[in-house]
């Protein structure tokens, strides 16, 4: 709904601010230098009639239809929105893809924790293991001091101390080959994690770079077909003008032949009219010449915005070029 005390000329004045900054003055363009205020309905109304105003204005000089200058309303309205649209669909298009970037990130960083809880695992386990060796080394000083008791068992005892010094350097080995496992594995899972965060960065650093290349080349290839749409609209009205000068000129050349055939008994009245006709004929043929070349010029306009369509296909591809990088 639109706002309470929206008036047309707050709209005529956003409007001028927006032009004076260099900025194309669309419906949503305005209704930011409202304030974000009013309906969208109501400015594009309240635009389309200060269209119709200035086009009147123009048409002081270069007259056309009121049903022409509602249908080049229309089309530059249309145009306007057929952009936003393609705008907001392509910045949709990114947040959704950023979006699946960021949920990837994430798995990514709890995969990294799921690591990091199994390392701390095998870290308690070493701790119970060297917890373990430590108690043998008490039992086999406890023996030893009993071996120093009891000499008469020396020889058994012996027997068994060195069976369990051999026991507890195999300990000592296995504990030494966890470490440096351990210690292996912690440099690898480091090396690899670090290897996906800057591969991921760059990646992202690169699609944004790309995307915002061709978020410009597309803003940059809708102003210049907007503005080869306005100049064909001019070059329109002014063959349409020169068009009717044209059947006028054609009316009363018709008219003073007419009057000549009257006034054939009157030779020095024939003599003028004769003059007169003869300068008609020449402000006929300037006024055909000057619609042979709007023609012309209408022409190149249509082939200048013909190959303004050309590079926004190019620009769609690149868009599409984009896409099969976010899905990869």
């Amino acid at each position: 709904m639109a706002r309470g005390g929206l008036y047309k000329t707050e709209v005529e004045k956003a409007r001028n601010a927006l032009s004076a900054q260099g900025r194309h003055p669309s419906v949503d363009a305005v209704r930011v230098e409202l304030g974000n205020t009013g309906s969208k309905t109501t400015i594009h109304r309240y635009l389309k009639e200060l269209e119709t105003e200035d086009t009147q204005g123009v048409g002081v000089k270069f007259p056309i239809s009121d049903a022409l200058a509602d249908l080049v309303s229309k089309l530059a309205g249309r145009l306007n929105e057929e952009a936003d649209k393609r705008i907001a669909d392509a910045k949709a298009q990114f947040e959704a893809q950023l979006r699946d970037r960021t949920e990837a990130l994430e798995r990514h960083m709890q995969e990294v924790a799921s690591f990091s809880a199994q390392l701390q695992r095998t870290e308690v386990a070493l701790q119970t293991e060297t917890a373990e060796h430590a108690t043998v080394r008490q039992a086999l000083a406890s023996a030893t001091v009993a071996a120093g008791q009891r000499e008469e068992r020396i020889a058994g005892l012996t027997t068994r101390i060195t069976e369990h010094e051999a026991h507890a350097q195999s300990l000592e080995e296995k504990h030494q080959h966890a470490r440096e496992a351990l210690e292996h594995y912690r440099t690898s899972v480091r090396e690899q994690r670090d290897q996906e965060q800057r591969r991921h960065e760059h990646q992202v650093q690169e699609l944004q770079v790309a995307l915002r290349q061709a978020n410009e080349v597309l803003t940059t290839k809708n102003h210049e077909l907007l503005q080869l749409n306005r100049d064909n609209a001019r070059m329109t009205e002014h063959i349409a003008q020169l068009d009717k000068d044209l059947q006028t000129v054609r009316g009363e050349v018709r008219e003073l032949l007419h009057e000549a055939t009257a006034l054939r008994p009157l030779p020095t009245e024939l003599h003028a009219v004769q003059t007169q006709v003869a300068q008609h004929m020449l402000d006929k043929e300037r006024l055909e010449k000057d619609v042979t070349a709007a023609r012309g010029a209408a022409a190149q306009a249509q082939d200048a915005r013909n190959e303004v369509e050309a590079r926004l296909a190019q620009a769609r591809a690149r868009l599409e070029i984009l896409d099969e990088l976010f899905a990869k």
